[in-house]
């Protein structure tokens, strides 16, 4: 037992580090698309801490989600955020899965860049649509002394920043999770709904699949039924982040499919690397001989380069 322990480890081990010297070659090719991404995550956020700053609390607007869903309580926000958590560290978890399971489909580094080109179009829409109009918040903090109590949320309303410094920082995390503003359209949506399109093309279980998008159904109810957003931030966040991934989708050039025993990895250039990290990577063997080109003739299968005795049968008769 420990012999076979010892051996999968020393396996898991080469693969680890296989996979690791892979996406290195990988993230220095395409990392000013990943610290693109990333920045503009920043960016996206210190835009919904500045819409804070505009927005002024009222009465909350009619919704039809809020007559038929019942109002969950402020004690049970928590629900809409550990669903959503759930999806985030869930889709997380699998984009690392190469490097440690042997069947495997996708590049970490590569599948990082495709879904950071989808959130990054997403949440410009974003930005334009939450500054264009303001909407009084529904959720608890953000309503007024009418809708909510007569002390009302003293977050509902922030005062003017003393510094540009203050405004730069965004209050991390709590300007994040008590923001009040930026409503259309809901960037929860946006993540959850990029992440399953992506598992939806790239992911191999059909179960995962199925429960994945039954998943983001449940949660867009949550929001909703949290009066964390209206119905219409779900609404719009459905058809646009939907029609954002299935057009950004067509113009990038397609991943390369690591799940085809044939496709070497894109990037070693030392021939002999290659069939190491080819048998490491993807569970094939090493020797060259299984790379050398074949060909099939009359159902038997011929090596290149080698003499082979074929029996041809012409007219009925054998020669």
């Amino acid at each position: 037992m420990s012999f076979y322990i010892g051996r999968e480890a020393s396996k898991l081990w080469k693969r680890l580090c296989a996979e690791t010297a892979t996406e290195i070659n990988l993230l220095v090719e395409n990392w000013k698309y990943i610290l693109g991404g990333l920045i503009f995550q920043y960016i996206h956020g210190l835009a919904a801490r500045g819409v804070h700053y505009l927005h002024r609390p009222g009465p909350t607007l009619q919704d039809v989600g809020f007559y038929l869903l019942p109002e969950l309580g402020q004690d049970k926000g928590y629900i809409s955020e550990t669903v959503f958590t759930f999806i985030f560290v869930s889709f997380v978890s699998w984009t690392f899965h190469p490097f440690i399971f042997k069947s495997k489909k996708i590049y970490t580094v590569l599948i990082w860049c495709r879904v950071l080109a989808f959130l990054v179009a997403c949440q410009i829409l974003r930005i334009i649509t939450f500054y264009s109009t303001q909407l009084p918040g529904p959720n608890y903090h953000c309503r007024d002394k009418y809708s909510f109590s007569m002390q009302g949320s003293k977050l509902a309303r922030l005062p003017r920043p003393d510094s540009a410094l203050e405004v730069l920082l965004i209050n991390f995390p709590r300007g994040v999770l008590y923001g009040c503003g930026d409503l259309i359209f809901s960037s929860h949506m946006i993540f959850s709904l990029v992440f399953v399109r992506t598992y939806q093309k790239y992911g191999t279980r059909r179960f995962v699949k199925q429960f994945a998008w039954l998943t983001v159904v449940i949660q867009s109810l949550l929001i909703v039924a949290s009066r964390k957003h209206y119905s219409v931030d779900v609404v719009v966040a459905w058809y646009t982040v939907n029609l954002v991934v299935f057009f950004i989708d067509k113009t990038l050039p397609e991943l390369p499919d690591r799940s085809a025993a044939a496709l070497s990895l894109p990037l070693t250039k030392d021939s002999k690397t290659k069939e190491e990290n080819h048998k490491l990577l993807n569970g094939n063997s090493g020797d060259p001989a299984d790379w050398r080109p074949r060909i099939q003739v009359n159902g038997k299968i011929m090596e290149d380069g080698n003499t082979v005795h074929v029996e041809a049968v012409m007219n009925g008769g054998g020669v």
